[in-house]
């Protein structure tokens, strides 16, 4: 008798510890899919705004006209290099979210 009610107990206690680990992670997947969902929503604004300032980059450029290699041409042009690296690397991102 006295070994059934030890290992009620015992099974007892191994069912709350279980029940409580298991709220326990609950709440922390609850927490990683908000975070997610964060890094989702950043990183499509970061993708509209790339993608706002490359066109922009594009619209004043459309004459070629910083294509000089004073400074301002060569800060145009490594501006204008990175943004369409980010342009490609987001663009992917995105093309393989859809």
């Amino acid at each position: 008798m006295i070994v059934i009610i030890i290992i009620s107990i015992i099974s007892l206690i191994g069912c709350i510890y279980f029940a409580i680990r298991a709220y326990s992670l609950a709440g922390d997947v609850a927490d990683l899919v908000e975070y997610y969902d964060e890094a989702i929503e950043q990183n499509m604004y970061m993708y509209r705004q790339i993608k706002n300032s490359y066109e922009h980059m594009n619209r004043i450029d459309h004459l070629g006209a910083f294509n000089s290699d004073d400074e301002a041409g060569t800060t145009f042009s490594l501006l204008k290099e990175t943004l369409e690296n980010l342009k490609e690397l987001y663009d992917g991102e995105n093309e393989e979210t859809k």
